[in-house]
This record gives structure tokens, sequence and C-alpha cells, in this order.
């Protein structure tokens, strides 16, 4: 065997730097012929026992694992109907946390047959960075669509306007919401927009104000008018009165109010059961706790607040150039708003004249002084 020299390196050194290892085949071969039959079934019997019980084990360990997510998958599906969450999230949580389960599970049971693992979750890890990086938008769009199912913005049959679209929400999925307009055209808006962007959503709220603007000629009587627009309001049972007891105005109504400025610090604080008790206590006796706690603060807030829905209202907005101008406002169901709007724009037109209010128009007056008989020469 040769051994390349370094410079300033002398043969004696070489030969100390550089060890190889002397493979002795006769050795080798003398060990087989030692290596009995005997020998043999034994090392293969220790393998299959030590395989069998490794088996066993990862048998078992897969079934008590099977049963404990099953427990888990019912704990957690209880927590979501508690908690009143949307069917659709309801059924995404439970299949998401159902397959990561069953995955840890798998994996832990191919460990325990002693096959390794690590190259496996390598290869889980890079494609889903790969995954991720090539569906990034849809992956955005699918977090959008988590946030609106549990956070509720708004929900199925609400109009809304937003991304410079309006219509009435059809369906809210996963990836995307799709809206319906008046002239029945389906927009399909994606999710991840509509979670990071402001919505318009005009069914929310239980009652909502109408407003027309009304000018009246320079001379007529405001007071006229006022009585005028007021008395075409008095037989509607779409126009709400809060001051006419005959009026249904739900006041225990939360839409009624507004929340402004309130110190939660004063409100009654939520009852903190065991979380244990919570799950596999008495569930009537749980719920009546809640309920009676959402009362209980339901009340205070409305205590603490002023009713929004008012009587309707005629008051002078501007001295136009050419026109009084009244502010008409009034308060309806929120599902009564654009017949009132459009009805009432007509009904004031035909009605208010008959009351010597009139509309004035643009107009201009020209005078002329029949003195001067001045002409261009």
């Amino acid at each position: 065997m040769s051994v390349n020299l370094l410079p300033g390196m002398s043969q004696p050194e070489a030969e100390e730097s550089v060890q190889v290892p002397e493979i002795n085949i006769e050795d080798g071969l003398t060990q087989i012929r030692n290596f009995s039959f005997d020998d043999f079934i034994t090392d293969v019997a220790h393998r299959l026992v030590s395989f069998a019980i490794n088996l066993a084990i990862a048998i078992a360990v897969f079934y008590i694992g099977k049963f404990v997510i099953k427990r888990i998958y019912r704990v957690i599906a209880t927590i979501l109907v508690r908690r009143r969450v949307d069917g659709s999230l309801c059924t995404f949580i439970l299949s998401f946390v159902k397959i990561v389960m069953y995955f840890i599970l798998i994996v832990t049971v191919i460990g325990i047959l002693g096959i390794e693992t690590s190259s496996f979750l390598a290869l889980f890890a890079s494609a889903g960075v790969a995954i991720g990086m090539a569906l990034s938008g849809t992956l955005q769009n699918f977090a959008g669509g988590v946030l609106i199912l549990l956070l509720k913005p708004y929900k199925v049959g609400d109009y809304i306007e937003a991304q410079g679209y309006a219509g009435t929400v059809r369906e809210i999925q996963i990836f995307h919401t799709i809206i319906t307009t008046y002239d029945n055209k389906a927009i399909i808006i994606p999710n991840g927009g509509l979670s990071t962007s402001s919505i318009n959503n005009w069914s929310r709220e239980k009652y909502r104000r109408v407003g027309w603007e009304v000018a009246i000629s320079y001379g007529d009587s405001v007071e006229k008018a006022r009585e005028a627009i007021l008395a075409l309001f008095t037989n509607d049972p779409r126009i709400l009165h809060p001051s006419n007891p005959e009026d249904e105005i739900d006041e225990n109504d939360p839409h009624t109010i507004t929340v402004r400025g309130i110190n939660v610090d004063h409100l009654p604080q939520s009852p903190k059961p065991g979380f244990w008790r919570r799950l596999f206590g008495n569930r009537e006796k749980v719920k009546a706790a809640f309920a009676k706690w959402e009362e209980n603060r339901t009340a205070q807030l409305l205590s603490l607040q002023p009713q929004v829905v008012k009587d309707p209202t005629v008051t002078v907005d501007a001295l136009a150039d050419s026109s009084v101008n009244l502010k008409v406002r009034a308060w309806v169901h929120t599902a009564d708003y654009w017949t009132v709007f459009y009805d009432y724009n007509e009904l004031i037109y035909r009605e208010l004249p008959n009351s010597g209010v009139s509309f004035p128009f643009p107009q201009l007056d020209v005078h002329i002084n029949p003195s001067d008989n001045t002409k261009p020469q």
C-alpha cells in the first residue's frame, strides 16, 4: 500500500498518521463456521418475540388512542354545540381535529413498531410548506371563512354591502361567500377580503331610521308643512311611535339601544364552574345559570343606555338658494325600510300641496329698467 507523503513529512510519520483497518477474511469465515443452527434459531426467536411484543403494544396503543380520540371528539362537539357555533364551522373543526389526532396516533404506532418516523415527519413537513406556498391565497380565504363563521359579522339572509357589491347573503362557504343582488345576479366574494375589510350589514339591527329631504318655497309655512307630513305618519302601522303605548316596541331588545362608554367592570361577571363539571355535570343547571347571567347582563345594559327609536320629526335642515329644505326622519322595522322610503316619496309629493305648501324649482328673475333707453351705437 503506497502512502503519499506531504512536504516535510517522513515515512514513519506518514505511517503513524494514516491508520488503515486490516480486514481479516479468515477470522470472518471462522465466525461463520462456528455460528451453529441453534444460535440462528435462538436469534430468530428472540427477534420474533421482540417484534410480537412491540406489535401487541402497538395494537393496544392504537385501540386505546382510538378510544381517547372518540372521547375528545365528543367533548369538542359538546363544547361547540353549547357555544352555538355555526354548523359549517362545527363540521370543519371536528373533521380537522379528528384528522390531526389520527395522524399523531398512526405516527406513534409506527414508532412503536421500530420504523423510523423522522423521514415521514420530514416528508409531511416539506409537503406542507410546498402546499402552503402554492395555495397562499386560498389559505387566506380559508382562514377568512373560519373567522366569518366564528365571529358572524353577517349571516345567511342578511343584506350586506362589501367589496363594491351589495346583495342578500345566500351561502357562506369556507372559501367564499355568495350574495344575490336585486336583479338576481350571483356574486361570489372571497372570504379573505371580507374578513379584513369593512362590511355594511343593513339587516343586523332590528330598527332603522328613514330620512327624506323635502324642499318648500320661501314664504310657505314650515309649521303647516310639518303638521301635514306628521299627519301622514299617524295612521301608518309601519312607522314606529315610541311615545304611543299602542305601538309594539320591544324595550328589552338590545337592538333598540346604543352602547357607548359602558364600564364592563360594573357588569355582573360570568359564573365560572370547573372545567370537568361544565362538561360532564348537569347540563340543564349549567344552561340555566348561563341564561340567568345573560339576562341580568342585558338588563343592566338596557338600564344604562337610552333608547334609539324616537317619534317622527320634521326639522329645518338648510336655507338653500331657492328653497327651505326640511329634514324628515322616522323609525321603522328594518324589513319595511325600502317600502316606506319609496311609498312616502310619492305620498309627500301628492299630499303636501293640498296643505298650501308648494315645491320650488330653480329660477332666475331678470329685472329691466324701463327708463333706460340707451341704444348701442
